[in-house]
């Protein structure tokens, strides 16, 4: 790798990078994003051009909005269920077509603002690093301090270190032709598609990398437990279906954090309850289990204390949703119906 860095040896070059960024083109998919859409979009500046946004049956005005901006539409045929993957896929299909000469594309959710300067900065890192395939920077929340669940999810954006990496999130600029390498991301994947290209994509050789840098600011609109609790339940899912794929692979995708939520999820609970039954009730002590494995995380985060804290104390309570992901996920596979999309918002 010609840079070995977390990033550019040259930040500041960027700002002149304005060449390589021209042959960059953006992938924007979304659904009743509404403002958040129109702030994505105007945050693409002199991309605009060469983006493509992917509506996935929106009944606002986002579809208004994108052709207003100057961005190609496409209506995603909803006569199969819908995914993120499979939206990508349609969005990144059609931007060849309409520019077939791009080297780069920049994958974003359309419920985050994209930073000035970071697509230049991912191009420049790229262009110094001809064995890397996905770069991504920092996703941040807009409003962290708006709900307990915003707060977890900013910090959970920064669990990844900067450098090499296994795994990305949505948001990404990455090589074309490793893209197509590897036929994108797999449609049938309802979520966690961005970890699963990423095996396919280190199978052929590439590098995932993290620079040490804000790329997007997101919106997840979470006020209500509810929402965090389905939200958890399709990380769940997403544990359960990578396994499934690539679990006999090498590294083990996925297997440790599926085999983590049947242990917290279910056994140790299904145990002490047991016990608790045939032995004695003073069994039900073995539940200071969970708040002790709360202060192990919290002692071992990399935060304030206070954010430390809200993490261990989420991290341990989603294991139970996280376990209702797996088993819908292990009743989908055994009726064989197509799994359908876990939202929160």
């Amino acid at each position: 790798m010609n840079n070995p860095n977390n990033s550019p040896a040259n930040p500041s070059a960027a700002a002149g990078s304005v060449c390589a960024a021209a042959s960059t083109g953006v992938v924007v998919i979304g659904r009743n994003e509404g403002e958040r859409l129109l702030r994505c979009l105007q945050s693409l500046g002199p991309l605009q051009p060469r983006s493509v946004y992917v509506d996935s049956g929106s009944t606002d005005d986002s579809v208004a909005l994108a052709r207003d901006n100057g961005v190609a539409v496409v209506n995603l045929d909803l006569s199969e269920p819908f995914t993120a993957a499979r939206a990508r896929n349609v969005g990144f299909r059609k931007l060849l077509q309409l520019h077939p000469a791009l080297d780069y594309v920049f994958f974003v959710d359309g419920d985050c603002e994209v930073v000035s300067g970071w697509v230049e900065l991912a191009v420049t890192f790229l262009g110094q690093s001809p064995d890397v395939a996905v770069v991504f920077g920092y996703r941040r929340e807009r409003y962290p301090d708006a709900s307990v669940y915003n707060r977890v999810c900013d910090l959970e954006w920064q669990d990844i270190p900067v450098g090499e990496a296994k795994t990305c999130g949505g948001d990404i600029v990455a090589r074309v032709p490793a893209i197509q390498q590897v036929d994108g991301y797999r449609p049938d994947m309802i979520c966690g598609e961005e970890p699963e290209m990423c095996v396919r994509l280190r199978r052929e050789g590439w590098r995932i990398w993290r620079i040490n840098t804000n790329m997007t600011v997101h919106d997840a609109a979470m006020d209500r437990f509810g929402q965090w609790w389905k939200r958890t339940m399709r990380g769940g899912f997403a544990y359960a279906q990578g396994s499934h794929i690539h679990g006999t692979s090498p590294e083990r995708h996925w297997v440790l954090e599926y085999r983590r939520t049947w242990l917290w999820g279910l056994f140790i609970p299904c145990v002490i309850m047991i016990l608790s039954i045939t032995v004695s009730w003073k069994m039900l002590a073995l539940l200071g289990l969970y708040p002790l494995q709360m202060i192990r995380l919290a002692a071992n985060g990399r935060h304030s204390a206070g954010e430390n804290w809200r993490r261990a104390v989420f991290l341990v309570l989603g294991k139970f949703p996280e376990m209702l992901g797996q088993v819908q996920f292990l009743r989908d596979r055994f009726l064989r119906v197509r799994s359908r999309l876990i939202e929160y918002k």
